[in-house]
This record gives C-alpha cells, structure tokens and sequence, in this order.
C-alpha cells in the first residue's frame, strides 16, 4: 500500500494530466477516502474523454508521470474502455476507465471533491460508490458498503433509485435486496 505522501503525489499527477478533463476516483480507493479501512494497491478511477483525445490524453499523462502498463494502450482502450497506467514515483497502477454516456456521466457530475495533500480530487459521490459496489458484488466490494453505510450523511433513497434502476436495466432483482441486508446490519433503514 503506498504512503498518504505517495497517494497525495499519485493525486496531484493525475489531477495535472487530467486537467480539462471531467474525472473522478471511484472503486477501493474512493471507500478508503470515505473512511474504509480495507487496504487496495491500486487505484481507478473514471474520465470523460473523447475517442480523438486519448492520444493526447496518454502525451500529458505521460508528461504527469504515467506510463502505459501495456504495450499498445490505445488499442487496448479502444477494446474495453479501460487505460492500465503505472505512476512512475509511487509504482501505483492506475485503471482509467472511460467513462460511456448516461449512467456514467451521471456519477461524475455527482462527484464530490475532497482536498488530497493540497490538491482537489474529485470522488464517486458515497451514494454512487455504494450503487456501483452493490452491483459489483464481491465479498471486498460489499465489506465496502458495509463501512460506508457508516456515514451519517448519507442519501438512502438516492441509492435505492440508482438500484431500482440498475436491476430494472440488467434483469436482477437483488440488489436492493442485499442494500436492505447491509443498511439493516448497520442500523440505517
């Protein structure tokens, strides 16, 4: 796990190479900025950038101290929607997932920003991270939600609508299921 001074330069490069660019930090990284105490090695984060732009894209990043993980990060990209980064000071891999229209944009308009070492970094907004870890679904991704169903300031009904929508759209009806479960382990219902 990299040092609080690690991530804070991790932060600070990413928010340069992004600049101009709407992005956020989703995933374990943003539970541990919310207060989890599970330990990650990487960090994700999404970024609304235009297919022309990737080039120039992967140019600042690069100026910013990133480097692509593969050989042809662009071909990759074009494939599966993500970028697999390494920052060069920290040794931290970075997964820039692009972010798609609709849902996705969504987040990162409701992303709030929080001051990292003197840089503002915008995250997952605690309602979206909770939706989007639900639907992931792993036994970290759900240890996850349990922590930050913690947070006092939280918009329950807002996640129950981001997972009425989610299980209307892929056919599940678990979901707000396992959302009950957890928000009654943790006395929020």
């Amino acid at each position: 796990m990299p040092s609080t001074v690690g991530l804070a330069n991790l932060f600070a490069d990413l928010a340069r190479g992004l600049e101009g660019n709407r992005w956020c930090v989703m995933g374990a990284q943003a539970a541990i900025l919310y207060g989890s105490t599970r330990m990650t090695l990487d960090v994700d984060i999404s970024a609304s950038i235009a297919d022309a732009e990737r080039g120039l894209l992967l140019r600042r990043l690069g100026a910013s101290g990133f480097s692509p993980r593969i050989g042809d990060a662009l071909e990759f990209a074009q494939r599966t929607r993500v970028v697999l980064l390494i920052h060069s000071i920290t040794g931290v891999p970075v997964d820039l997932v692009l972010a798609g229209p609709g849902i996705e944009e969504e987040f990162l308009d409701r992303a709030h920003v929080l001051d990292i070492g003197g840089t503002r970094v915008p995250v997952l907004s605690p309602e979206d991270l909770i939706a989007s870890k639900l639907l992931a679904g792993r036994p970290n991704d759900l240890s996850d939600v349990a922590s930050l169903l913690r947070r006092s300031e939280l918009d329950l009904d807002r996640i129950r609508e981001l997972l009425r929508m989610f299980e209307r759209a892929l056919d599940r009806s678990d979901l707000l299921v396992e959302f009950e479960r957890l928000a009654h382990a943790a006395h929020r219902t």
